[in-house]
């Protein structure tokens, strides 16, 4: 237990601190504080306690932190969801939700005292000017950046610039006997939330959402009308481990769907005032039978998107019960350059069922729920889920579903995952099969020379001494590993999937990963059950 712990531990924390909704524009609460709050002696006590210790403590005494602790203790006497980012995380936060960041477009790793390309970005400023995988960059504007520790932040700052900038690289290549001068001009470099869309057959498409960013709808639609060309007609929306993002662009993906005036959500505020949203007529899947699959990390607007479909009777739900998110928040920043997410609003699916999981016991009691269900058994039988029979709900057409606590899927799908496979996936996580392939990679640049995506799909076999050499690698990093209670992992798929990442992206990577998947096994059967 307590390794799956472990393993889900990060996925929550994206829940609670990366993954909060938003409505309408950010809040700046600090132009004109007096204006916006009244004084009261509630703020004046906190204001003159921080100045008393400024100005008459004994010691020196670091009040910002002070200040960063109490806000992050008011905000956990509130909910799970309302949370503070300090001024050194909000850039990355932003980022992260906006969907892209300036630079120039390749993933690294610092090997043996060098910064190693990767792999460049597909059509970005790299790839541009001509950096391959294994070049190793020696020098960025004068700065010498081999044969000393540099932290990946420092490599990044440095990397990054102000757009149309340009950077001059200086590159060695294997098999080049001089170094090459390469000019680099800075550009918007995307941070994509659409993992994989490629066709699973010749009419049924396949989307993975990893978040929902601003960029999303925009790299969504992209996606659609290339499977449209290859012939889409229903398609699998995979929001499986999905914490959610802006709740308009679960909106719009939901609108997507729906026919017009289909109730997507409702939200409802501190005075009651309720705000509905509808769908338009603007939708390019409003014919087509959609497949959501979700999972006990699906939250937020996932669960936005998966109740909007599942309340109107659109498709089908496949998975396990989803986290159970329905509070929206709204950033507003604190005048440092922090920030703080606040829980400003509940929203509520089209049949009026709100899925919020009850905090009334505290944070803590809270995420414990969370994990009980690896006890309770219901993340491997339907029947072990616990409902409210106060919190019933009907769809137009007569279905029952419930309030409460997550999205209830349709079709169920238990978890199969044993600890053997959760710690190897948590590892994954960590990017130890990414280096490891890396390296691969880099000691063998010839092998995969000349092979398209799709030869590497169908021909590429992943050698048994291949598996050994990963073994030991394991080993290696883990001696007390037992690594015979591994053997029935299927380490070959996950190193071809890696291999697939690296040379080719994330579309032939997920293709791999989802051979053999549960879920989508049960999508084939529900789609020839409908005919």
């Amino acid at each position: 237990m307590r390794q799956k712990r472990l393993h889900l531990l990060p996925i929550i924390i994206a829940v609670s601190i990366a993954g909060g909704m938003f409505m309408g524009s950010k809040l700046n609460y600090s132009d004109k504080p007096r204006g916006l709050f009244a004084t009261n002696s509630k703020k004046d006590k906190l204001d003159r306690l921080i100045d008393y210790i400024d100005n008459e403590y004994v010691d020196s005494v670091n009040t910002d932190s002070i200040v960063d602790v109490t806000v992050n203790d008011i905000l956990s006497k509130l909910d799970p969801h309302s949370v503070y980012i300090p001024k050194e995380q909000a850039e990355a936060v932003a980022e992260n939700m906006k969907g892209d960041f300036v630079g120039i477009g390749i993933n690294f790793y610092m090997y043996k005292d060098s910064l190693t390309v990767m792999k460049t970005v597909h059509g970005g400023p790299s790839e541009k000017a001509g950096i391959q995988r294994g070049d190793r960059i020696l020098i960025a504007d004068n700065d010498t950046i081999f044969g000393k520790k540099i932290s990946s932040e420092d490599i990044i700052a440095l990397l990054k610039g102000a757009k149309n900038s340009i950077l001059d690289l200086k590159v060695f290549r294997k098999g080049s006997d001089k170094l090459l001068d390469i000019k680099v001009n800075r550009e918007d470099i995307p941070l994509k939330s659409v993992d994989a869309a490629y066709m699973i057959d010749s009419t049924l498409g396949y989307i993975k959402i990893n978040r929902f960013a601003e960029s999303t709808f925009s790299e969504f639609k992209t996606a659609l009308f290339k499977l449209k060309q290859k012939g889409l007609e229903d398609i699998v929306l995979d929001l499986r481990n999905n914490p959610g993002g802006y709740i308009g662009i679960a909106e719009k993906i939901a609108d997507e769907f729906l026919k017009k005036n289909k109730l997507i959500l409702f939200t409802k505020n501190k005075s009651g005032a309720i705000e509905k949203t509808f769908a338009t007529n603007q939708g390019d899947l409003e014919d087509s039978h959609v497949y959501v699959l979700i999972n006990e990390n699906s939250a937020s607007a996932s669960e936005i998107v998966a109740g909007a479909l599942q309340d109107n009777d659109r498709g089908t739900i496949i998975g396990r019960r989803s986290f159970g998110k329905g509070l929206v928040q709204r950033e507003m920043a604190l005048g440092d350059g922090s920030s703080v997410r606040l829980t400003v609003a509940r929203y509520y699916t089209p049949t009026g069922r709100s899925i919020q999981r009850s905090y009334a016991d505290g944070n803590e009691a809270y995420f414990d729920d969370y994990y009980k269900r690896y006890s309770n058994g219901e993340l491997q039988s339907a029947d072990s889920i616990k409902v409210d029979d106060s919190l019933v709900f009907k769809t137009p057409k007569g279905k029952i579903v419930y309030g409460g606590g997550g999205i209830i899927p349709d079709v169920f799908v238990p978890l199969n995952e044993d600890i053997h496979e959760a710690w190897l996936n948590a590892q994954l996580k960590q990017g130890m099969m990414s280096f490891y392939i890396f390296r691969y990679l880099d000691d063998h640049p010839k092998i995969y020379e000349g092979m398209t995506e799709d030869d590497f799909l169908k021909n590429a076999v992943v050698s048994n001494d291949q598996v050994k050499d990963f073994l030991n690698y394991l080993h290696q990093l883990y001696p007390r590993l037992n690594l015979e209670k591994m053997k029935h992992l299927d380490f070959k798929k996950y190193i071809k999937a890696e291999i697939a990442n690296q040379l080719f992206g994330g579309n032939a990577y997920q293709e791999i990963l989802n051979q053999n998947d549960a879920m989508l096994a049960k999508v084939l059967v529900a789609r020839e059950i409908k005919g």
